[in-house]
């Protein structure tokens, strides 16, 4: 039935599509015990709708506006300037204008409104839409409400929000404006209300922002805000600030701005005992909600009135802990080189996959490390070892230490340790302990250790192809315990345990003796059986191939799908590249970015994304190029060694010190390679669980079970086990997993957080820096200048010879594009995450671990990269 206006009193939230986010929530604030809501009503998206239809020529609008790009700005800006003059002119048609003038009647025709748009995409739990519609304020008689119904219908086509829903993913032509009119109150005070810290996202602290007057002239920034902060009843910070300017309303209409009395500016805008008691009026609506919320209030004769709440949508989630205590979480993403987020299926087989207990988050995962900071004998090897790895993380945790507030001591009971030294609640590959592991420097200890894990995933891709239903699901379980047996082998620990402690014996060693910073970056240059500096060299290879042929390099130019590979054959030396890419695809098709988690598309699934990096090599690089680089990095490596053994031998007892470099030298050499092998071979073996797994949803969506293949993705592996014994599915899940995957991707995920939602930013804490430069962790030494190449998604890299990259964070599969550059420099990272490891692997100076890189450094900017200090200059 079509209804066009709904009093607050008969909305709830579940009729957003009818009244707007903004209206619904109105209607649950009106239901909640001991709120105030000024009376009103909505306009709902029937009425909108209504006009709508008085013009026709707006159908069409809508489908151009549709298929625009967010940076088509000038296209958005032309035609949303042509829809809304459209609704501005078009006059409320009879019914719709005639219930919103009853409404008015019955509360009271000649007072004063606020007229709010209220979007169907506004105030949603993964979507704020904070200030992207009109807001009217002291609006007078029905003429006139009726007047800017029309504007904050036309609203839903200003310029800002066209943009933003094109940014978000939202349908243009389904988003739809209702409109809220509420009675006006005139406050002595007015402000916002976060139920949750929005610096530090804490849940236990509230914060009051006041100012005098209409709320407008804090939301507008016309004047700074009283602000409050506080927790379990007791105000724990508080700034009162000089208010020089007021928003009143104005006796005609609309508002006036007008000056505060000298003796009136430096006064709180609320008392103490005021802010307390606003703080639990908003856990009292938080609780209704069911998540923290961002509240706008007034204040009139000592009483809030609450005229909005809506949903803090920026919070990163807390990992459920199923207790009360206190706990702190380390990322695994920043550990693993994936800060995206990882859909369900990736999520559940990565923590089968790994040693210690893993929590999720916003599709992230996090270890709780609140044990192993709580016992004395633990804590300072877990703060020096992460710290080593990512010193903001380090920090991080030193800071909740030092606060003393939230960790309480444990009584020393040794520490918990997992299988090869690896610490319960530490990150896969995150090695803890100090002393040298106990193996000899023999080569054939990497060969054999290799040789047995291509065996393992030989008979692991015989063996799967004959299983199906549940014995698919059944096998693969069985063969997890296999994958972990290879991944934490505790002779392949030791292998690159030994290269680790090789390399940082050589630098403070040899920064002891020599003074040579950070000798070992040049030393580890072009060594064996690294598996991920292989891949680089060998798509220079490819190039190779492929660069004779000027029509096979034309036609990889206009490639759009994955399909051209058979398209090839019809081309001269067509057949010859397919071959090479296939033959490339056999050895690390596996590999794409993301590749922890196992629902990312593997090169092999879309070759195409290996096209760019082909015509870059071609272009930047002559033949042979990737045979010159690794035999440059060898020769570079061996003279280095030759030159600091000659400077060893001059010094008092010389041989004895040259010849223990030596034999460090052969050792990290010897193991240091491997170091990316375990990891390759993890990949490998989801690669083969994923053909499998895709096959079996396959035959679900021919039964009827699944409406795509890829649904399964949004499955926990045991929930797909279930549903492939039984036959059912919950689409309602798959599609609220869908959303919460598509909110997860609009969230930077933390390096620590608590228990309570407080993430803990940590420092650098250096004061031997020039002013200005962005600092991060030196990885790979040396200094170059060069022009940056900002890059977030790797499909649209275009470097040149000598650029150098900036970007959040690299995994193997950026390794091709390492051959073309000159410098690195990351947002997340540490000494042996892979943008360190295959920058040092090519000599290439790079900083990681850099905050915010990719907003503070602009695309072509000229920077100069401090690879050995840990610094980045943005050149004028």
């Amino acid at each position: 039935m079509v209804c066009y206006v709904l009093d607050f009193q008969e909305i709830d939230q579940t009729q957003v599509a009818v009244v707007g986010g903004k209206g619904a929530a109105l209607g649950e604030l009106s239901r909640i015990e001991g709120i105030r809501v000024p009376a009103g009503f909505c306009v709902t998206t029937d009425a909108f709708q209504r006009s709508l239809a008085e013009a026709p020529s707006i159908e069409d609008r809508l489908d151009r506006l549709s298929r625009l790009r967010p940076t088509d700005r000038e296209a958005i800006r032309a035609l949303s300037a042509e829809i809304r003059r459209t609704l501005e002119g078009i006059a409320i048609p009879e019914e719709p204008a005639s219930a919103i003038t009853r409404s008015l009647a019955r509360i009271g025709e000649q007072a004063a409104y606020a007229v709010r748009s209220s979007a169907t995409a506004e105030d949603l739990p993964t979507a704020s839409f904070a200030g992207q519609h009109d807001t009217y304020l002291n609006v007078v008689g029905p003429a006139a409400i009726l007047q800017h119904v029309s504007r904050c219908w036309a609203s839903l086509f200003s310029e800002r929000a066209v943009t933003y829903r094109l940014r978000n993913g939202f349908d243009q032509r389904k988003v739809l404006m209702a409109v809220v009119v509420q009675q006006m109150v005139f406050p002595e005070a007015a402000g916002i209300l976060f139920t949750a810290d929005p610096v530090t996202f804490n849940r236990k602290v509230a914060c009051v922002e006041a100012s005098f007057g209409l709320g407008e002239a804090l939301v507008s920034g016309l004047v700074n805000a009283d602000v409050y902060k506080v927790r379990d009843g007791e105000i724990v910070a508080k700034k009162v600030v000089a208010k020089q300017r007021v928003i009143h309303a104005s006796p005609a209409g609309g508002t006036r701005e007008q000056a505060i009395e000298a003796e009136r500016q430096e006064q709180p805008a609320l008392t103490d005992a005021q802010v307390v008691r606003l703080a639990q009026l908003g856990r009292r609506i938080e609780a209704h909600f069911g998540r923290p919320q961002d509240i706008e209030w007034c204040l009139v004769d000592d009483c809030f009135r609450i005229v909005q709440s809506r949903a803090i949508t920026t919070l990163f989630p807390i990992p459920a802990a199923g207790d009360r205590e206190d706990h702190v979480y380390v990322s695994v993403g920043h550990q693993q080189m994936m800060t995206d987020p990882m859909k369900p299926l990736g999520l559940s087989l990565f923590q089968l996959t790994a040693l210690p207990p893993m929590h999720e988050a916003g599709g992230r995962l996090f270890v709780d490390v609140t044990r192993r900071l709580a016992s004395p004998a633990s804590r300072a090897g877990l703060i020096e070892v992460l710290g080593r790895s990512d010193p903001l993380i380090g920090d991080a945790l030193q800071t909740i230490l030092d606060r003393g507030d939230f960790i309480r001591s444990l009584p020393d009971e040794g520490p918990d340790e997992g299988p090869g030294g690896v610490p319960v609640g530490v990150p896969v590959g995150v090695p803890v302990g100090g002393a040298p592991a106990q193996i000899d420097t023999d080569p054939a200890i990497v060969t054999e250790l290799i040789e047995r894990n291509q065996a393992s995933i030989a008979a692991l891709k015989r063996d799967i192809r004959a299983k199906s239903g549940s014995a698919l699901l059944d096998f693969i379980l069985a063969d997890i315990p296999e994958l972990k047996r290879i991944l934490f082998d505790p002779q392949s620990f030791q292998v690159f345990m030994g290269a680790i402690e090789a390399s940082r014996w050589l630098n403070e060693q040899l920064q002891a003796w020599l003074g040579e910073t950070n000798a070992a970056d040049t030393l580890t240059q072009s060594v064996p059986h690294n598996v991920t500096s292989e891949m680089g060299l060998a798509l220079l290879d490819v190039a190779d191939v492929i660069r004779p042929h000027r029509e096979v390099v034309a036609f990889l130019r206009h490639v759009e799908d994955d399909g051209f590979l058979d398209e090839l054959t019809r081309l001269a030396g067509g057949r010859e590249a397919r071959d090479a890419i296939r033959a490339y695809l056999d050895k690390y098709g596996m590999r794409c970015v993301g590749e922890v988690d196992i629902t990312r598309p593997r090169w092999s699934e879309r070759p195409s994304t290996l096209v760019p990096m082909i015509l870059g090599n071609i272009k930047n690089f002559e033949p042979g190029a990737g045979k010159r680089r690794f035999e440059q990095g060898r020769q570079e490596a061996w003279e280095k060694e030759r030159e600091l053994l000659e400077r060893l031998r001059l010094l008092p007892d010389g041989e004895r010190k040259a010849e223990q470099t030596k034999r460090m030298i052969d050792r990290v050499r010897t193991f240091i390679g491997y170091r990316e092998y375990p990891k390759y071979g993890m990949v490998s073996r989801y690669f083969v669980y994923k053909q499998a797994l895709l096959e079996e949803a396959e035959r679900l969506v021919q039964a009827d079970v699944l409406p795509e293949q890829e649904d399964i993705f949004y499955l926990t592996f045991q929930e797909l086990h279930d549903i492939v014994r039984t036959n059912h599915v919950d689409n309602q899940l798959i599609r609220r997993r869908k959303d919460a995957f598509s909110s997860y991707q609009a969230l930077t995920p933390p390096r620590v957080l608590t228990s309570d939602g407080e993430i803990i930013a940590g420092a650098y804490r250096r004061d031997d820096l020039p002013a200005g430069v962005l600092v991060g962790l030196p990885v790979s030494a040396g200094t170059i200048e060069g022009r940056a190449r900002v890059i977030i998604d790797i499909a649209q890299a275009d470097l040149e010879a000598g650029d150098i990259l900036v970007t959040a964070y690299t995994d193997p599969s950026w390794t091709p594009l390492f051959v073309a550059i000159k410098g690195l420099v990351t947002e997340v990272g540490g000494l042996m995450t892979h943008g360190a490891v295959i920058a040092r692997e090519y000599g290439l100076p790079a900083v990681v671990g850099v905050e915010q890189a990719t907003r503070l450094i602009q695309d072509g900017q000229r920077i100069r990269v401090h690879g050995t200090d840990g610094y980045v200059e943005i050149l004028p």
